[in-house]
């Protein structure tokens, strides 16, 4: 096997997207425009994005990182919207495309034309997390778009599943389809409760950091092939799974929690950055097998389609967002009247991705009669110019909108000034509990230890206020600032007599990593709060 196309992919998808974060363009725009221009550079081998293993094996650690990442209470209270873009605007758009489609292309069947909706319907999970946060939406907005990215794949893949049935001749019917798609909803849903519970207890019962981490990186895979034996959704149990598992997180040793959350940084980082580059890359493959199609035509219908994906959602959208302010009054009482603003935003972020190329990929090339599938060709083209024009064009000019549209922010002075209330309860709890202990004489202390423990308290009690303060003239540091910049200056002085000492062989290399791994912890807590 030649692992030299893998390496090479990696690698440098991973270096594009480190360039990214030097430019104001959102690295998974990078990385598609980068694979573009790469695809016809000589010698670049041909990369074709196999669904056997962006289903099973790519998609679900992206949605489980997300999925721990997002809150569970927001997404509770964000349900209904989330609801209506997962599922509802996901079959609207399935029929919406279909339809249009159907009447677009000549000789294509409306069988086939859904499989086509189905397959651009769902807007990609890691496109519209990457974007939201690089432009700073407000926080209500994120999270609907978090929300549904998360559900929405799991709505178009059972909805492809019941077009393809159709199209190939299996005998699909609108009973059967509804059936399946419950049974993939509710099993999908089931297995990730069953799962969840069990998972959480060997997570905390577990002693050892890398054994905890190991089951860690094991969850998604585990989740989504058991509900996928069933025919169940397996998106749906990785996402109740990682859900249940990030909001008691805080269950688990603080060792586990560290590692943890660099590992899964690394394996998004590096699986986000193939992914996008990949998308890019099938150009060659998809131009190669249009045929007759090339040309004039195959592009007329690939704007054609293009302008239906985009109004299609802003027609879902509004109506979803105010009808049901004006058929429920305890909507009305209970949330803020929204401005045109916020669902214009929601509707232009509406950007596809790998997961419906990879099921365009998945198209069988014949019916069940030894027939080739209508089209599939074509299929597979317009499928891969709607996510690139998605990415691309909505992608590019997101940020923009946001800035016209003069959408708030987040209000980091209200956030900062609860993160400051919240740690002085937990301060004020953490001394009556030191008090309590230290008047017990088993746990008697020296005066510096004990004094020590209540500066320390001290300090973070105090560096969260500190942000609210005035900064230095001088530097435009916060005293925060300043002190973490210090701790760090000390603790690069005393690495660098460590490393001297060893140099000089009166220490070991055991030992320097004893001594390095106590200075990273204390210079990790001197900068938890400047991530």
């Amino acid at each position: 096997m030649d692992v030299m196309p893998l390496l090479l992919l990696v690698a440098g998808s991973a270096m594009i997207a480190a360039a990214a974060r030097r430019t104001p363009v959102p690295a998974p725009l990078l990385l598609v425009a980068a694979g573009l221009v790469i695809s016809y550079v000589p010698g670049v081998p041909e990369y074709t994005l196999d669904p056997h293993v962006v289903l099973p094996l790519i998609l679900p650690p992206l949605l489980y990182t997300a999925a721990t990442d997002s809150s569970y209470l927001d997404l509770r209270a964000q349900l209904r919207p989330v609801a209506l873009l997962s599922v509802g605007y996901v079959l609207f758009a399935t029929f919406a495309v279909g339809w249009a489609a159907y009447l677009i292309v000549p000789d294509l069947p409306l069988t086939a034309a859904l499989v086509l909706g189905a397959v651009v319907a769902p807007p990609d999970a890691v496109a519209a997390t990457a974007v939201a946060r690089r432009v700073g939406l407000p926080s209500r907005i994120t999270t609907i778009l978090q929300g549904e990215s998360l559900v929405n794949d799991a709505t178009a893949i059972t909805a492809y599943r019941v077009a393809l049935a159709a199209a190939v001749g299996e005998g699909a019917t609108w009973a059967g389809g509804i059936g399946e798609f419950l049974l993939a909803a509710v099993g999908g849903v089931g297995f990730g409760l069953v799962l969840m519970v069990p998972l959480h207890w060997l997570r905390t019962h577990l002693k050892e950091a890398l054994l905890q981490n190991t089951l860690s990186l094991l969850i998604p895979f585990v989740a989504y092939a058991a509900a996928e034996q069933v025919h169940a959704s397996g998106v749906l149990a990785v996402v109740t799974v990682a859900l249940y598992l990030g909001h008691r997180a805080w269950q688990v040793d603080f060792a586990t929690r560290l590692q943890e959350e660099a590992v899964w940084k690394m394996v998004a980082f590096v699986l986000e950055s193939a992914v996008f580059a990949l998308i890019g890359l099938q150009l060659p493959v998809v131009l190669k097998g249009l045929g007759e199609y090339e040309g004039v035509r195959a592009a007329w219908y690939a704007v054609l389609l293009f302008l239906v994906v985009v109004v299609s959602r802003f027609v879902w959208v509004y109506p979803a967002t105010f009808l049901p302010r004006r058929l429920s009054a305890r909507i009305r009482e209970r949330e803020p009247n929204p401005t045109w603003k916020g669902p214009f935003v929601i509707a232009w972020a509406g950007m596809r991705g790998v997961v419906s190329l990879a099921i365009a990929f998945s198209i069988p090339m014949t019916m069940h009669g030894g027939e080739p599938f209508p089209e599939r060709n074509l299929v597979l083209f317009l499928t891969f110019t709607t996510v690139i024009g998605t990415l691309v064009l909505q992608g590019l000019t997101l940020p923009t909108l946001v800035r016209l549209l003069k959408l708030p922010g987040r209000d980091t002075q209200a956030e900062t000034l609860a993160e400051a209330n919240a740690q002085a309860q937990a301060s004020r709890a953490a001394e009556r509990r030191l008090e309590e202990l230290l008047s017990d004489e088993r746990n008697a202390l020296p005066a510096p230890l004990a004094e020590r423990l209540r500066s320390v308290l001290e300090r973070r009690r105090n560096a969260v206020w500190e942000r609210l303060g005035q900064v230095n003239p001088l530097t435009g540091e916060t005293a925060d600032d300043t002190y973490r910049r210090l701790s760090r200056e000390m603790i690069s002085a005393e690495r660098a007599i460590f490393v001297r000492l060893r140099d000089a062989r009166h220490i070991d290399d055991e030992m320097l990593r004893t001594l390095l791994r106590r200075l990273d912890l204390e210079e990790a807590a001197a900068f938890r709060e400047a991530a």
